[in-house]
């Protein structure tokens, strides 16, 4: 009897088949018995009926505990009314390890409680769906860069000094010396980007800051490309090509997971380009007509962010920041060195930032003041500014947050569901 999965149990009507997993459901019905048993391509009912299996296998079947290891085999029969269109005809359910009394019980539960049983919350059909749409989400993406010859880079984890500012740097010891944990793949993502042409860094960032919102995590993933002879809006393209294929791609890998998660799919179908493109300044014009007081040079929150991305039923790109709330290494507008050559982009439903970005400083002048005006250290700097010494390019890129993107798309309200294990604040386990 072949051991099959889930996803291939349409290949097997009317076999016999073998199946592992766990018990998430159970219920009986006379001298029927249901268990629902699950693993990680789903959930499939297994029917024991009495007079098929052994006394032994029916008396087990009503009282095995949740979450109990098992192996099931039996005949697999066609039915409708099956989110899968199929069920097991049950002849034999051996137990590998029997659960003891599962935590998570068949009730609600609080946030905190959940996150401190994240480890086994995962188990569930609707964490579930998430951690395979956020799959989708991560493939989609590296398909995409590849599929345009761009070439997928590791940047360091530990670094020398910040990239995003050095208020939220999280520091850690490094033999003699400090390090700090990665805020971006991107400084590194430039050089690469001067000897390849066209590269993404993916990989974890880390931000030291005190924030509880729903959409900050203290570690959280990250597509970067950067592109070597690309401007400001050439960049804006790629970034809209991306999020359209990623949404393209959950759509229709992932029909089921939505479902779980009761996600209007219509809302996504709408996602295709042209985006809308507004400048800040416009941004700080809509938000005055809406009746928010907004000072223009001030950096949009997550309340201006939600109210503009409510405006759309797409994502919107905001381009032309102050430079004043931009990085250090944001190449100024020559038209008015008061702006940045910066894009964000708002994911809609009041979801806010899921990409920021822009084009670089290629000036080695201007680097070296921007970086002496921002307090960093310019010698742990030298071989970035070394990019701009040895035939330096306009160049540019950006950056998409993972979990962001994965909870507008999933329609879900807090990043901390997004990812299998989230450090927050006030949260370093499991």
């Amino acid at each position: 009897m072949q051991w099959i999965t889930l996803d291939k149990i349409g290949d097997y009507a009317d076999q016999a088949v073998e199946l592992r997993g766990w018990i998430a459901n159970r219920r009986s019905s006379g001298k029927i018995r249901f268990m629902h048993l699950r693993e990680g391509h789903g959930v499939i009912q297994c029917v024991v009926v009495k007079n098929r299996v052994s006394p032994e296998v029916f008396e087990l079947s009503d009282r095995i505990p949740y979450e109990s290891s098992v192996i099931v085999r039996g005949v697999v029969k066609q039915e409708p009314r099956s989110p899968m269109g199929f069920e097991i005809l049950v002849d034999n359910v051996e137990m590998v390890s029997e659960a003891q009394p599962y935590p998570i019980a068949k009730k609600d539960h609080g946030v905190g409680f959940l996150m401190d049983h994240r480890h086994l919350w995962l188990r569930s059909s609707r964490q579930t769906a998430l951690m395979k749409i956020r799959s989708v989400v991560t493939q989609a993406a590296r398909a995409f860069f590849d599929e345009q010859g761009f070439v997928g880079i590791e940047a360091p984890i530990l670094t020398p000094t910040a990239c995003e500012g050095t208020t939220s740097l999280f520091e850690v010891g490094y033999f003699d010396r400090s390090a700090y944990l990665t805020q971006s793949g991107q400084l590194y993502g430039e050089a690469c980007a001067m000897a390849l042409g066209k590269i993404y860094v993916y990989g974890p960032t880390f931000r030291a800051e005190k924030s509880k919102t729903r959409r900050h995590l203290t570690e959280f993933w990250m597509i970067e490309p950067e592109m070597a002879f690309w401007e400001l809006p050439e960049t804006i393209d790629l970034a809209e090509g991306l999020v359209c294929r990623i949404v393209k791609e959950v759509l229709k890998k992932c029909p089921q997971q939505l479902q779980t998660l009761e996600r209007d799919t219509a809302l996504l179908e709408r996602i295709a380009g042209p985006f809308p493109r507004i400048s800040y300044s416009d941004a700080v014009d809509m938000l005055r007509s809406k009746g928010i007081e907004f000072t223009w040079g001030d950096d949009l929150g997550a309340d201006e962010e939600a109210v503009l991305s409510e405006t759309f039923d797409k994502p919107v790109f905001v381009t032309h920041y102050p430079a004043a709330t931009k990085a250090f290494y944001m190449k100024k507008d020559r038209d008015d060195p008061r702006l940045a050559l910066a894009v964000d982009l708002l994911a809609p439903e009041g979801y806010g930032e899921i990409i920021g970005g822009g084009q670089r400083e290629d000036s080695l002048e201007t680097l070296e003041a921007s970086i002496r005006h921002h307090g960093l250290d310019q010698s742990s700097l030298e071989w970035y500014l070394d990019l701009r010494r040895y035939g330096s390019v306009p160049h540019a890129g950006f950056g998409l947050g993972i979990e962001r993107t994965v909870a507008w798309i999933a329609g879900i309200h807090h990043v901390r569901e997004t990812i299998a294990f989230p450090r927050l604040m006030d949260r370093l386990s499991p």
